[in-house]
């Protein structure tokens, strides 16, 4: 091990020294974003970003304790990173005080925007099918929740009831996809099954890159702003949304970075990924959303690559080999070396730069 880590060897960043440097990141970016918009203080996004950060921040000092009181602590796979053994009894389930934080303030922000309570509505509901699975494998008393089939079945019926409103609310126009560079394209009815598969892919991505201290969040806390930032010059209320969630996701950063007090569990990486589908379905944004959940679907490819490559070389004996040393793919650079830290940094600085070209190429 240590010659595969001195491969990272080097700038080794702690917990606070990047939640630092994302919210300076972050702040920095929504000031720029009102200063172009020529945004008044009462259109800031700034404003509701700080006040989002600040409420869920200040909440995590009250709610972790509670979570230990309820012995919501995290089970550990055995078979899993070893340093990850330490984290077990962590609380879990921490995303029950950041979505419903954002999500009310970003539809008091939207000035109750129907679009945005629609959003709000599917990112809920996507929220508490990550309550239940994170309450049965705490309940069972090993990480596992919902079988697969059971949870993608919930999760496909919030996409249809998400997708018949967005249909209800824009009709027709809503099937067309935005694709770089301000063209577009023309999709008719093929629309709806795209954006089933982004809701479903979307929420499944997220809940996969929740695995190491920090890395969930922040990425997550740079995809919203980012989206907010593609849709504020024509979607306005939504962006406020974005922003709301963008703040939640960093003020839970303050309580997850390395060393985690909290995980946010399957609670919130779930309507973490719904809320990015669902606004940038019914913004007509899906071809940006690609982009800017590069992370995500990297994070996704390598558990899928990961069972291919099992089953496809497996031996008389049934067994098979890996291609990675451990999926997801942010398991596998831990055990080639990286610490969490490194690897949390290097994700956010990618994360940045997609987000960048996501907006440049918009």
């Amino acid at each position: 091990m240590k010659d595969q880590s001195a491969s990272v060897k080097g700038l080794n960043p702690t917990g606070t020294g990047l939640l630092i440097l994302l919210g300076s990141i972050l702040t920095g970016s929504i000031i720029w974003l009102d200063w172009q918009n020529g945004s008044s203080l009462k259109r800031s996004l700034l404003v509701p970003f700080l006040v989002s950060t600040m409420m869920v921040g200040t909440i995590g000092y009250r709610a972790i304790p509670m979570l230990k009181q309820l012995k919501m602590g995290q089970f550990i796979r055995e078979d899993g990173p070893q340093a990850h053994l330490k984290k077990a009894g962590t609380p879990t389930m921490g995303g029950i005080f950041v979505v419903p934080v954002g999500v009310l303030l970003g539809v008091i922000g939207s000035q109750f925007n129907p679009d945005a309570i629609a959003v709000a509505i599917a990112s809920l509901g996507y929220l508490a099918i990550g309550c239940v699975d994170d309450w049965k494998s705490l309940s069972n008393g090993q990480n596992e929740g919902l079988t697969p089939k059971g949870k993608l079945l919930l999760q496909t019926a919030i996409a249809i009831g998400f997708c018949g409103w967005a249909f209800y609310s824009r009709g027709n126009a809503i099937t067309t996809v935005h694709l770089p560079f301000n063209l577009f394209l023309p999709v008719g009815l093929l629309f709806w099954g795209l954006a089933i598969f982004t809701l479903l892919a979307e929420s499944n991505a997220t809940n996969l890159t929740d695995g190491v201290d920090g890395l969930a969040g922040g990425t997550g806390a740079i995809a919203f702003a980012g989206l907010a930032a593609i849709i504020s010059p024509k979607e306005p209320e939504l962006a406020v949304f974005c922003i709301c969630l963008s703040g939640a996701y960093l003020g839970f950063v303050i309580h997850n970075r390395n060393k985690a007090k909290v995980f946010m569990g399957d609670t919130g990486s779930l309507a973490m990924g719904g809320a990015l589908a669902a606004v940038a379905i019914i913004t007509e944004n899906i071809c940006p959303l690609l982009i800017i959940s590069g992370i995500f679907a990297i994070e996704a490819l390598s558990v899928t690559l990961q069972v291919g490559y099992y089953k496809a070389t497996k031996d008389a004996n049934g067994k098979g080999k890996r291609l990675f040393k451990m999926a997801p793919i942010h398991h596998h650079l831990e055990l080639s070396g990286w610490t969490e830290t490194q690897l949390v940094g290097m994700f956010y600085a990618i994360e940045s730069i997609l987000v960048l070209i996501a907006f440049v190429t918009r």
